[in-house]
């Protein structure tokens, strides 16, 4: 008889994963996208500089891997957000397919983007 593994200890690394990425890289770009550029405090790179970067594979790649597990990190925390904070678990099934199914459905959408770009 064999026992079916949970996928839990696997949703956990990407939660952890997504919420030290999202903590390193977010606010970094937030900083010079949001303030420092249209400040004017550091000169903006212009239109041409941040395509050709954009369009390099190294930075399609960190950056689908910065949506994907962002995603996966909102997705596993507003499960149990749901689950604990609004005593929601007897709906789990419903509440499983909407967090994670969103975040599967961002990474598609977000590796679509990325590769027409």
């Amino acid at each position: 008889m064999t026992t079916r593994r949970s996928p839990e200890p696997f949703l956990w690394l990407l939660f952890s994963a997504g919420g030290m990425v999202a903590a390193l890289m977010v606010p970094i770009l937030l900083f010079l996208f949001g303030v420092a550029f249209p400040l004017d405090w550091i000169t903006p790179p212009d239109h041409a500089h941040l395509l050709a970067v954009l369009r390099n594979p190294i930075t399609k790649l960190i950056l689908f891997g910065l949506c994907v597990l962002a995603l996966f990190h909102w997705a596993h925390r507003f499960r149990y957000t749901l689950y604990d904070g609004l005593q929601l678990k007897r709906f789990s099934v419903v509440i499983i397919l909407f967090c994670y199914g969103g975040a599967v459905a961002g990474a598609v959408i977000s590796g679509y983007l990325l590769l027409s770009a």
